[in-house]
């Protein structure tokens, strides 16, 4: 039942991210005639210059690239792409009948607002497990070798695709829109996928270390590593307590410690990158 139940929650996520996504393109980006990037900017020059609804071709490009997830990324990924390129075709093809206009006069604006919600929508999908298809099955591939962002890795695949809206538009302006949007989608992605998985990593100066310890290893299930340590001005020996925890983690603990030993003296650091068990694999 808990497996169901995260497989459920992890799918309800994905919807959100999507929507947030298909929304981005559909209220923002589209009306306002700017290009991003991924299938999905694909889709839209082809609807600039066919008037074919976006949804018919991110749907047949995307089925394409499935079937190379499925092989590479595993049977799991690519169950979640093939429901997420669904759902997203049905917001794009419910949206882009609603929404004619768009919400933003100001292109600027809109290319701005429209690149951190297609970015924060796709980095919900990608913590997920799940991918929007298309150049995020690229970027999802590199990822799982190297440790290589996924937002850079779309940001330097959809530049092409940007520029080639010069074909339509003849309008560099329309390309720097196009940029912004990409820059700022990229960002958003990052931005989301690190706030994920996020590490802190704290130092405990305490006579109860033994104590805060005990009580850690038994509610956090999180390693624990005792360093010896001597005062400088005092001379006198000490513990020290070295743990590293998931952001989210970090208020429970200083919970425990500050109810354990409030006179406690901590520590506390972002780090930029935990392998190992419970934490990320190496990719290198």
């Amino acid at each position: 039942m808990n497996k169901i139940f995260k497989n459920l929650r992890a799918y309800i996520i994905i919807v959100i991210g999507l929507f947030i996504n298909a929304l981005g393109w559909t209220a923002f980006l589209i009306p306002a005639e700017i290009t991003g990037g991924g299938v999905t900017g694909i889709a839209t020059l082809i609807f600039y210059g066919t008037e074919i609804p976006i949804w018919i071709s991110y749907l047949i490009i995307n089925g394409f690239l499935i079937l190379i997830s499925v092989k590479i990324l595993g049977r799991s990924f690519g169950i979640k792409t093939v429901f997420a390129t669904l759902v997203l075709t049905l917001f794009f093809s419910v949206l882009q009948g609603v929404i004619k206009e768009p919400i933003v006069n100001e292109n600027f604006m809109s290319a701005v607002i429209g690149g951190i919600l297609a970015g924060s929508g796709i980095g919900i999908v990608f913590s997920q497990g799940g991918s929007t298809g298309g150049t995020d099955i690229i970027a999802m591939i590199i990822n799982k070798y190297r440790n290589v962002s996924p937002g850079r890795t779309i940001l330097y695949a959809d530049v092409l695709i940007i520029a080639s809206s010069f074909i339509l538009f003849r309008s560099i302006e329309k390309i720097v829109y196009g940029y912004v949007t990409m820059a700022v989608t990229a960002y958003a992605i990052d931005l989301i996928l690190t706030g994920a998985k996020r590490t802190v990593q704290l130092f405990i100066f305490s006579q109860k270390y033994d104590e805060i310890a005990k009580e850690i290893a038994g509610n956090i299930n999180r390693g624990i590593t005792l360093i010896d340590g001597t005062g400088w001005y005092s001379k006198k020996e000490s513990k020290i307590l070295m743990i590293l925890v998931k952001k989210q983690e970090s208020n429970s603990l200083l919970k425990i410690i500050k109810r354990i030993d409030p006179e406690a003296f901590i520590s506390l650091n972002n780090v930029m990158g935990v392998y190992g068990k419970g934490f990320d694999r190496i990719k290198a």
